[in-house]
């Protein structure tokens, strides 16, 4: 039974195909690729309002992608698309670097470096939370709209810990069957 549990939170498969750049400049390229798309999709909140809201989360796929494909260089997706970001759509800069941005970073690196899923998925939630927590508490932006007030409350943060859990644990499940799927096809 233990042995079983241990098995189904081991992710085997996750090993990068980094190789199949042949140099830097086509990193570059696709770093800048995976940057406008995710730039693209955050900012679908503000240029499409009602469906763009539901469009935006999925930059994080675009940032999670830079970041397991290129460890070292997956940062730089993260600041050129606050960058473009600040070009594109202004209001977006206060939710893209500390909640989807944040968390495509996270989860990028952590599926990268890591092969446990309750570990990934603890730092990823972990991350969100508190990329969440700095807009509310600090930058006294409120995130959540009514629903959470800007000072810090516990029952709050509870919360908001269990929805990132919850939500990093989506991610993460959506990221291995679309890398499984991937995987398949390309042998």
């Amino acid at each position: 039974m233990k042995q079983r549990l241990l098995k189904c939170l081991h992710i085997d498969f996750v090993d990068a195909p980094v190789h199949r750049f042949r140099s830097n400049t086509d990193m570059l390229v696709m770093i800048a690729l995976l940057s406008a798309v995710a730039a693209i999709l955050q900012s679908m909140g503000g240029f499409l309002p009602g469906i763009g809201y539901a469009i935006s989360p999925f930059s994080t796929a675009a940032i999670f992608l830079a970041n397991w494909l290129f460890p070292k260089r997956g940062i730089l997706a993260y600041l050129l698309t606050i960058v473009l970001l600040w070009i594109i759509q202004p209001s977006e800069l206060v939710v893209f670097p500390f909640t989807t941005g944040i968390l495509g970073v996270v989860l990028g690196l952590s599926m990268h470096f890591l092969k446990n899923r309750l570990i990934i998925v603890f730092l990823s939630g972990a991350g969100l939370t508190m990329g969440i927590q700095f807009v509310l508490s600090v930058l006294r932006f409120p995130l959540l709209g009514p629903v959470a007030e800007t000072s810090f409350s516990f029952r709050v943060f509870v919360y908001i810990f269990i929805f990132s859990i919850v939500y990093s644990w989506i991610w993460l499940e959506a990221s291995l069957f679309f890398m499984k799927k991937y995987i398949r096809r390309k042998k």
